[in-house]
């Protein structure tokens, strides 16, 4: 059980890695996973369920205990990255498919990664984990709601048949998760620990999957569709950590709405767009994949420097 315990956090540590490599070599030799494509959905089912066991009553406690600084963090998710994603596909040159991906992508909620971002930037982890928890659960309802409001333009949206979808991949899998953890108690914790390596190795299978399944469009077209999920996501960074400065949040605080409201569940993006739309419009989501594990840690760097640079000041305020 160590060497399993080891394993996957040696695995959920170096995340980034992996997501970047595969996706790299499903570029070279994308038949390699192709056949992955029918099962994007149920693994992410199998993330989801993941999430449900590593959620527990302190974490919806944490909800109420202050519920502004949710609030604010899960109206920023839901509100500032879907209408970036709708200013950016209107102002720059990009396919039906490739439009309708993108905002996919920023309305979806926030991604598991982003608590781990928030843990290493030296951020409030606890409302970081509230903040996706809450998105999440209302991914059902805001989701498709949010895609006819602002993709319908460009292809027919069926919110209901959307719906459905997410409540089957994320809602029943979160509330399965939930109840297994809450009938086998302690007998669960081992398994537990193996979330973090199932949940990398189902979600680099999903970006590789979607990557090899697109790999000429994405050679013709992947510098601009990478240049706006870039964009899109340093944008969601920026748009946070403001909002959170304007609540005269404290920086801690700052530093999990700014990594919460930036990094997406492009897992789920992914799954919606091959179900609902083209195996085109799953290519945002699979770049936002790579990419926000790729900014999410640099960004972690600067908060943390940014840190330790206002305790020296600190400190030496203190001495004076």
């Amino acid at each position: 059980m160590k060497t399993l315990d080891a394993i996957s956090g040696f695995v959920g540590r170096t995340f980034a890695f992996w997501v970047v490599f595969f996706a790299a070599l499903s570029l070279i030799t994308p038949g390699t996973f192709t056949w992955i494509e029918p099962y994007i959905t149920p693994l992410l089912g199998i993330i989801m369920f993941g999430m449900g066991l590593t959620l527990s009553k302190k974490d919806f406690q944490e909800v109420f205990r202050r519920p502004k600084d949710v609030a604010v963090g899960v109206m920023a998710q839901f509100i500032l990255m879907p209408v970036v994603a709708f200013l950016l596909v209107t102002i720059l040159p990009v396919s039906t498919e490739v439009a309708v991906g993108v905002i996919l992508v920023g309305c979806c909620p926030g991604g598991t990664a982003s608590n781990v971002i928030t843990y290493l930037s030296k951020g409030d982890t606890a409302l970081s984990v509230a903040i996706t928890s809450v998105s999440t659960l209302l991914a059902p309802i805001l989701t498709p709601a949010l895609m006819y409001l602002f993709a319908s333009q460009w292809l027919p949206v069926s919110a209901g048949d959307m719906f459905i979808s997410i409540v089957n991949v994320v809602l029943f899998p979160i509330i399965l998760g939930l109840v297994v953890r809450t009938l086998l108690g302690n007998k669960v914790k081992a398994g537990v620990k193996s979330v973090p390596l199932i949940s990398v190795i189902a979600i680099v299978a999903i970006v590789a999957a979607v990557i090899g399944i697109n790999q000429e469009q994405i050679l013709q077209t992947g510098p601009l569709i990478f240049a706006i999920v870039a964009l899109h996501n340093i944008f969601g960074y920026i748009a946070g950590y403001s909002l959170a400065k304007l609540f005269k949040m404290p920086a801690a605080k700052k530093r999990a709405v700014a990594i919460e409201v930036g990094m997406q569940n492009s897992g789920l993006g992914a799954s919606l767009a091959s179900v609902h739309f083209s195996p085109l419009s799953a290519v945002p989501s699979a770049i936002f994949s790579v990419w926000h594990n790729i900014s999410g840690p640099i960004l972690a760097t600067i908060f943390r420097k940014q840190q330790e640079k206002e305790k020296v000041t600190q400190d030496v305020q203190n001495a004076s």
